[in-house]
């Protein structure tokens, strides 16, 4: 089974629920059946009152989740291409949906994000009440490179990071380890990779009918004094000044232009962002430019309709099918983009995709 439920007793015949991904050979990657599962399952338990949290993991230590299952998608977009795709609107619509109902939870739900978080992933761990992030934790919207777009309600989590940050790293597909994607607002809380069987028998040992919030911090915050000490080093903290630099332009093509220009440089973290941008779709950072520009006063639930807009869009278009064939099916690596660079892109074709 893909994704697995189980219930954990607790005192007083409260229980916990278990959300566990489990598809390890394509890094938990969220298809319909999945998302349409979790779904329905978070249903009855938001109106079980004796259900007292869920706890959302992955069996596999590599991955949390690495996105959604786009080649399947792109499979039936090939046979429709400039028309609507029937899987695909009823896998984004599904997906949306799900992301929606974990943000507006009636209950806490814990996301474990171990190991790689990339776009439906993010999707997930964002709506979670505590989002824990472990050593290995790798975080990112990496849509860029499939010539998709920010979608799961990236926009919602991206306009609220600090001067402008979410531009740039939806425009390179930076990832963020575990430091700094508490300093960033992308996390809640650092924990070891071994610390999670723990936590799940201090889940069963809470007393959910007395001051439940108040002992289920409490037992964060000391898994967490233990773990802090094995925090990795930030990635990206001491680079904020030439970050905010290099984003202080006057329009996108200033923008990627200064981001291109640090190709060359000594900094590894800062060319091989570069050199994302450079092999990146150009279609795809308008519309990270315009998401931004028009989503960012938007409710999660807003942001999410706009997506499934988008996303319909992009999906009757070249560039995402193109795109997840060099880097998922044939991994040439070599996409051939409808437009080559970002100054040829005409803005009539970025606002279709803004059009239901």
């Amino acid at each position: 089974m893909p994704v697995h439920f189980e219930e954990l007793s607790c005192l007083d015949n409260y229980k916990v629920g278990v959300i566990t991904l489990n598809s390890p050979k394509n890094l938990n990657a969220l298809n319909y059946q999945i998302t349409k599962a979790m779904y329905q399952q978070l249903e009855k338990w938001a109106i079980d009152p004796k259900l007292a949290c869920v706890f959302l993991h992955s069996s596999s230590a590599k991955a949390f989740c690495a996105g959604g299952d786009v080649r399947q998608i792109v499979e039936s977009c090939c046979q429709h291409l400039g028309e609507p795709d029937e899987v695909a609107q009823r896998f984004f619509s599904q997906e949306y949906q799900l992301d929606a109902f974990i943000h507006h939870y009636p209950k806490p739900i814990i996301g474990w994000g171990e190991g790689y978080v990339l776009g439906g992933g993010m999707g997930l761990l964002q709506g979670c009440s505590t989002r824990i992030v472990t050593p290995t934790s790798k975080l990112a919207m990496p849509e860029i490179n499939i010539g998709l777009f920010p979608d799961v309600g990236a926009a919602w989590f991206l306009s609220r990071m600090p001067q402008n940050l979410g531009l740039f790293f939806a425009l390179t597909a930076s990832q963020l380890n575990a430091n700094d994607a508490l300093y960033f607002g992308w996390a809640d809380r650092f924990l070891l990779n071994d610390q999670k069987d723990i936590l799940l028998q201090g889940l069963q040992q809470i007393n959910w009918a007395c001051n439940a919030e108040q002992q289920l911090q409490q037992l964060l915050k000391s898994l967490e004094q233990q773990a802090f000490p094995q925090l990795p080093d930030a990635i990206w903290q001491f680079r904020l000044k030439i970050i905010k630099e290099t984003l202080d332009q006057p329009d996108l093509p200033s923008v990627c232009n200064a981001i291109i220009s640090l190709q060359d440089s000594n900094d590894e973290a800062l060319a091989q962002a570069a050199k994302t941008l450079v092999s990146g779709c150009p279609m795809t950072a308008w519309l990270i430019w315009e998401q931004l520009k028009r989503l960012s006063r938007c409710s999660i639930t807003e942001v999410l309709e706009m997506d499934l807009v988008i996303s319909q869009n992009c999906c009757k278009r070249k560039d995402f099918i193109e795109g997840v064939r060099a880097k998922l099916i044939d991994k040439d690596n070599k996409p051939n983009w409808c437009w080559k660079s970002i100054e040829e892109v005409p803005y009539r074709e970025v606002n279709k995709h803004f059009i239901p």
